[in-house]
């Protein structure tokens, strides 16, 4: 038997998810559809910790993602905040897929995009099923103005969604003005504002994203949601237990949101319980949980990494069909038993 591995390097996953990102949203959707139907395993995430460096971590996701996928693997993810002051991303990572039948891996793919690219399709993703299935905004904040952040106004766009104004906010000096001029279509919108403050963006929005770094919360006034807008807390850890306590809460999936002090996780241990949580994202596609547009709605997306198997498997295919995978069959040697 012969056993080939591809490596599929950083620029062929940029091209090939910004060719086709309609379609990046599918496959995330089909995979949380997929993991909703219970057809995967989605272990808990490990995260290797450095006591000389608390801010830092490297987070293995190991998962099966069954359905029309059939594969496994594991992602190892670094995040880095302290690379942003030297002015590159926080995060790196690979992704390694396994063959069900076999066990041997047939990819290597660099990951930070996919693992970007799979974030903002599950945001948007889930920003259309929380806004009754409308693709449009009269304004959307972005909060925190870095890579992930470019990825989400990417894939809105992309995707085809009509957003009249974009407000931005970023607390290191000169960001959200460099994200206005390098990355924002200015052409395509009613209004470009940047903030100096946060709460004069979040009032000013129908749709927030929240894509910081933040480690605690720091946004504690539910008023600032009186306007019921839609909250991608993408980055899981800005919201107080009393704005999560006055909204509708959905998140990606309940175990693993609930844990590592994220804002939901630190809402249960306020109040003792889950009640407060409305449902998964799987839930609201499936019809199974109600949206209430007169409410603030808020997702949590913890992420899965059934999600980055979804999203690498279906780069690895494309790869393969274009030929733009390096492909080693000498990769193993001993292969006698």
């Amino acid at each position: 038997m012969e056993f080939e591995l591809s490596i599929i390097k950083g620029k062929v996953i940029h091209e090939l998810v910004h060719q086709r990102m309609e379609a990046c949203v599918q496959v995330v959707r089909q995979a949380y559809l997929t993991h909703h139907q219970q057809q995967s395993v989605n272990p808990s995430s490990y995260f290797l910790l450095f006591p000389e460096k608390p801010s830092s971590r490297i987070i293995a996701l190991p998962a099966y993602l069954g359905g029309d996928f059939g594969v496994s693997g594991i992602k190892w993810i670094a995040s880095y905040p302290e690379n942003v002051k030297q002015g590159f991303p926080r995060a790196s990572a690979v992704l390694v897929l396994n063959s069900y039948q076999t066990g041997y891996p047939f990819a290597f793919l660099e990951s930070s995009i996919i693992s970007a690219a799979r974030t903002a399709a599950s945001a948007v993703l889930a920003a259309e099923a929380l806004q009754g299935g409308r693709k449009a905004a009269r304004s959307v904040g972005f909060v925190g103005n870095g890579l992930i952040a470019r990825y989400l106004y990417d894939f809105f766009v992309g995707t085809g969604w009509e957003l009249g104004e974009v407000h931005l906010f970023d607390s290191a000096p000169g960001e959200s003005d460099r994200f206005a001029q390098e990355v924002v279509q200015a052409d395509r919108h009613q209004k470009v504002e940047t903030h100096g403050e946060l709460p004069s963006l979040m009032k000013a929005c129908d749709v927030i994203v929240f894509a910081t770094v933040a480690g605690a919360p720091h946004v504690h006034d539910p008023a600032l949601l009186a306007h019921a807008p839609l909250v991608l807390n993408v980055s899981l850890r800005d919201l107080a237990p009393a704005v999560i306590l006055a909204s509708q809460n959905f998140v990606d999936d309940v175990d693993h949101c609930l844990k590592a002090n994220t804002s939901v996780h630190l809402t249960e241990q306020q109040v003792g319980g889950r009640d407060f949580l409305d449902g998964t994202l799987g839930d609201v596609l499936t019809g199974a949980a109600e949206v209430d547009l007169s409410r603030p709605r808020v997702f949590s997306p913890f992420g899965l990494g059934v999600l980055d198997l979804a999203v690498g498997k279906w780069i690895y295919d494309r790869a393969r069909e274009t030929g733009q995978d390096v492909r080693m069959n000498d990769f193993f040697y001993e292969l006698t038993r």
